[in-house]
C-alpha cells in the first residue's frame, strides 16, 4: 500500500528522493530490508530523528506524511510539524498543508527579532529593554514594531528627540489612531527611532495574514542607525530574515502554548528564551514542565526566568496613586506594595482591565480621590485612561514595565551577546556593508514624527 502511495506522489509531478521508516512491526515482515520501490530508506534510534537525518542529507523541499495512528499520533505530528518547519521545509498530509512563514532577506543591518508565544506575555517590555541595553553598550539601534493597530503605512517615531506625554498621545488619539499602539509604547520607553507598522491574522506558525513589516524594514534600512530590532505581535512574527531571534513566553500561559502544537517551532529557530511572569504564585510544577520541556525540544537554549515590576517615568513619590494595568488580578497586592516601597507612593486604586474599555471606565468611575493616574502605554491607556484623567485634572505619568530577573543570569548581558553575535552572522553573510541605505523613489515614504534624519 505505501508503493501505490508513493506511485501517486510521483503521478502528481513530485520526484521521491528518500523514505523514512517511523517504526512498527505489525505489518512489516522479518528481516526485512525496508526497500521501497528502489528508493533509499532512513531509518533512526525514534521518528524525529529518523526525519532529521533524511532532511540532511537530501535537502528536499518538502516533506510527505503517509504516517498514522498508533505509531504517529496528534502528539508526535506536531513534534514532526515543528521540525519540518524549523527547517524551512512544507509539511503535508492526506488532508493538510503547514508552509513555513516567509521571512524575506530586507535588513541591510545586523538584526534580532523578538516574539512571543501569545498576548500579554511582555514582548513589547521586553523589546524597550533590549533596546535601552543595545543603545547604553553603543549598538546604536532602531525597533520595528507590528501591532494590530498600527498605522496604514510605515510611520517613524524619533523616540530619541521628540516628548512623548499626554498632550502628544491624546492628539494622536484624536486623529482616530491608536495612540497605544506598540510603536508608541516602544518609542516612549526605548527612546530610540522606531518604525511603526501594523498586521492582521497570524496563522499557526506565525505568518502574519497580511502585514506591512516588509515595507517597514526598508524603511528601518534608511534610518541613522546601525542595528535593528523586530518586534512580533501577539504569536505572529515579523516576516523579515534576521541573524538572532529571542522567544518571550509567559509561565502564567498554559504549558502546551509554549512547548505544544507549534510552540516547539518557535523555540528551534530561537537563540534565548525570556520566560516572564515567573511570580511566585505560579505552580513551581508549571514552571518546571516548562523549562524541561524547553531543554528537551532544543537542548543548550538560555531560558532566563524573569518578572515584571512597573516603573514610573516621573516622580510619584508622596502621592496617590491609581494605577491602570493588564496585569491579571493575582499581582495586584504584588504590584501595589511595590509601587509604595520602590517609590513612596500611596496606591489608593487599580484596575487590571486596561485591555477592557467598559470595565477600565467603571474602575475609573468608583476610583476615589487619587492624585496620578498611573498607566501603562497599551490596551485603552490613551483614549480612556488618558482623556478619563485629564477630564478629571489628574495627573498622567505612564509606566514601563522592567524584566527583573529571577534565574538564569543577567539578561542585558544574554541580550548583549546576541546583539554581538547577531553582527557576526551579518558579516558572516556576505550582506551589504552597515550603515544607512538611501530609499529610492520607488520605495516605502514613511510618515515622521520629530525632526528628519538627515539621509
Amino acid at each position: 500500500m505505501i508503493e501505490s502511495a508513493l506511485a501517486e506522489i510521483g503521478r502528481r509531478g513530485e520526484e521521491i528522493a528518500a523514505a523514512v521508516f517511523l517504526g512498527g512491526t505489525e505489518k512489516v515482515l522479518e528481516n526485512n530490508n525496508l526497500s521501497i520501490s528502489g528508493y533509499p530508506v532512513v531509518t533512526a534510534a525514534d521518528p524525529l530523528a529518523a526525519i532529521k537525518a533524511a532532511i540532511e542529507k537530501y535537502r528536499p523541499e518538502a516533506v510527505v506524511d503517509l504516517s498514522d495512528e498508533p505509531i504517529v499520533g496528534y502528539l508526535e505530528r506536531f513534534e514532526i510539524a515543528c521540525l519540518v518547519l524549523a527547517e524551512g521545509l512544507i509539511y503535508r498530509g492526506a488532508d493538510f498543508e503547514l508552509r513555513p512563514p516567509t521571512f524575506e532577506d530586507l535588513s541591510t543591518k545586523p538584526s534580532m527579532a523578538i516574539i512571543g508565544t501569545g498576548k500579554r506575555v511582555g514582548k513589547t517590555a521586553v523589546s524597550a529593554y533590549a533596546c535601552r541595553e543595545l543603545k547604553a553598550r553603543g549598538f546604536n539601534p532602531a525597533v520595528v514594531a507590528m501591532g494590530r493597530g498600527g498605522p496604514a503605512e510605515p510611520e517613524v517615531i524619533r523616540g530619541d528627540q521628540i516628548k512623548i506625554d499626554a498632550d502628544y498621545l491624546l492628539a494622536q488619539a484624536k486623529q482616530g489612531r491608536h495612540a497605544a499602539s506598540d510603536h508608541f509604547e516602544d518609542a516612549l520607553m526605548s527612546r530610540v527611532p522606531t518604525v511603526g507598522c501594523r498586521r492582521c491574522g497570524g496563522g499557526l506558525a506565525g505568518e502574519p495574514f497580511i502585514s506591512n513589516v516588509r515595507a517597514g524594514a526598508l524603511v528601518a534600512n534608511g534610518l541613522e542607525t546601525d542595528f535593528t530590532v523586530f518586534e512580533g505581535s501577539g504569536a505572529a512574527m515579523p516576516p523579515v530574515a534576521v541573524n538572532t531571534r529571542v522567544t518571550v513566553a509567559g509561565a502564567n500561559q498554559p504549558v502546551d502554548y509554549i512547548i505544544g502544537y507549534l510552540g516547539p517551532y518557535r523555540l528551534l529557530i530561537s537563540d534565548l528564551v525570556v520566560l516572564t511572569n515567573c511570580e511566585d504564585h505560579i505552580e513551581p510544577g508549571k514552571l518546571k514542565a516548562i523549562t524541561e520541556g524547553i531543554a528537551r525540544i532544543k537542548p543548550g537554549i538560555n531560558v532566563v526566568k524573569t518578572i515584571f515590576r512597573p516603573l514610573p517615568l516621573d516622580d510619584i513619590s508622596g502621592k496617590k496613586v491609581f494605577f491602570a494595568t493588564t496585569a491579571p488580578e493575582s499581582t495586584g497586592s504584588i504590584l501595589a506594595e511595590y509601587l509604595e516601597s520602590a517609590f513612596g507612593a500611596e496606591v489608593a486604586g487599580i484596575s487590571h482591565n486596561l485591555s477592557n474599555r467598559p470595565r477600565l471606565r467603571q474602575d475609573l468611575a468608583k476610583s476615589g480621590d487619587f492624585d496620578i493616574l498611573l498607566t501603562e502605554l497599551k490596551a485603552a491607556a490613551v483614549d480612556v485612561a488618558t482623556a478619563v484623567g485629564t477630564e478629571l485634572n489628574k495627573q498622567i505619568v505612564y509606566c514601563d514595565n522592567v524584566p527583573v530577573v529571577r534565574e538564569g543570569g543577567s539578561l542585558a548581558d544574554h541580550l548583549v551577546g546576541l546583539a554581538k553575535e547577531s553582527v557576526v552572522r551579518f558579516k558572516g553573510s556576505g550582506r551589504r556593508p552597515i550603515g544607512p541605505v538611501k530609499i529610492g523613489r520607488s520605495g516605502p515614504k514613511p510618515r515622521m514624527q520629530g525632526r528628519r534624519t538627515p539621509r
